[in-house]
């Protein structure tokens, strides 16, 4: 009875020992992880902080350059980024390059004043005082106020504006002002495109010439030559009159006396009145037309109708007249009328038999 006692308290004792082991497993294990991974984390840390150098210094500096030569630019920008940002990715700077432009400024100006020569003189002064020049002036002078002037100066761009304020407000009053602006940079660099490639051509062309020895390939040469060298000057024209008009503005003033009346154009109307103006002005248009027409040609249709009226007067005199028909004889009018009432002869012949038969 001891021994089953023992073997049973045994057998207790085992089950307790091993449910409490299976309620300890758990805890164990998680703690054996957490230690595990702290563990290996502070490792981590320890092995790369002590290689690896503060970054933004100048080891690292150094370091960057002797991996990078070819690029120190990007390096010492990567470096200043790294110590004044903290880490942070280098921002570059964008460069702009702003490029010139070759634009074409026109204006035509309209300025009636009191005395056209006293207001040619004054704009001219006032265009050579910007630093520019005429280049073509028409005018006319008459009797009292009804001169007329028309001048074209060339001025710097950098003027234009300013000088066109002063002429349209010192000379008299500003009729009518019209500008224009041109962009011809894509013109202008083709050109000169164009002329530095014709350039080398007639350059590769010349030095051939000069290694030719046979007198076909010299004459073929020289006819390239010459083609080239004509297409080069067209080229070196364009490219000058391109210059000249991007150099200087063009302006062209036109003074007028007071005494010249200008027109200046109205809006024309809409709607149905204004369809109803517009039409009106049409129908008085085309009868002030019809009678202008009628009385350019009236003097030649008068004259027309005197010449047919005597051609006919003449034509009817000169046509010869026909005779009048003769009348009949009076015996061709009694056979006539005997003829007529022979018909009732057969009926009297029938009678006749009739009256023999009974």
């Amino acid at each position: 009875m001891k021994k089953l006692r023992l073997t049973a308290g045994r057998a207790r004792g085992a089950r307790w020992a091993s449910s409490l082991m299976g309620y300890l497993v758990i805890p164990l294990a998680m703690a054996a992880f957490l230690l595990a991974g702290c563990g290996g984390g502070a490792e981590t840390s320890s092995g790369n902080s002590a290689p690896m150098p503060a970054v933004g210094t100048a080891a690292d500096d150094s370091a960057l350059r002797k991996a990078m030569p070819e690029a120190p630019a990007v390096a010492e920008s990567g470096a200043a980024g790294d110590a004044s940002g903290g880490g942070s990715e280098p921002v570059q700077a964008i460069k702009i390059q702003t490029v010139d432009r070759s634009i074409i400024y026109t204006a035509e100006l309209t300025v009636q004043a009191q005395d056209v020569a006293k207001a040619s003189d004054s704009a001219k002064q006032i265009v050579v005082g910007a630093g520019g020049y005429v280049a073509d002036e028409k005018s006319t002078a008459f009797s009292g106020s009804s001169s007329e002037a028309v001048v074209t100066f060339k001025i710097p761009p950098a003027r234009y504006a300013e000088v066109l304020v002063k002429l349209g407000s010192d000379l008299g009053e500003r009729r009518s002002l019209h500008q224009g602006a041109q962009d011809v940079t894509g013109e202008v660099a083709d050109v000169e495109a164009r002329v530095k490639s014709a350039e080398s051509a007639l350059d590769q062309f010349r030095l051939l010439l000069t290694k030719a020895d046979k007198i076909g390939e010299i004459l073929e040469i020289e006819r390239e030559i010459q083609n080239r060298t004509a297409e080069l000057e067209s080229l070196q024209a364009r490219q000058k009159a391109l210059a000249e008009q991007t150099g200087m503005a063009t302006v062209t003033l036109t003074l007028i006396g007071p005494n010249i009346v200008v027109d200046i154009p109205e809006e024309e109307p809409s709607g149905f009145f204004g369809g109803l103006e517009v039409g009106w002005n049409a129908l008085v248009d085309a009868v002030e037309i019809g009678l202008t027409l009628l009385g350019t040609l009236l003097p030649w249709l008068i004259v027309l109708a005197v010449l047919w009226f005597a051609a006919w007067r003449i034509l009817r005199r000169v046509r010869p007249t026909r005779p009048a028909p003769t009348p009949a004889p009076a015996f061709a009018a009694t056979e006539k009328a005997t003829e007529t009432e022979a018909p009732p002869a057969p009926a009297e012949a029938s009678s006749s038999s009739a009256k023999s038969e009974s």
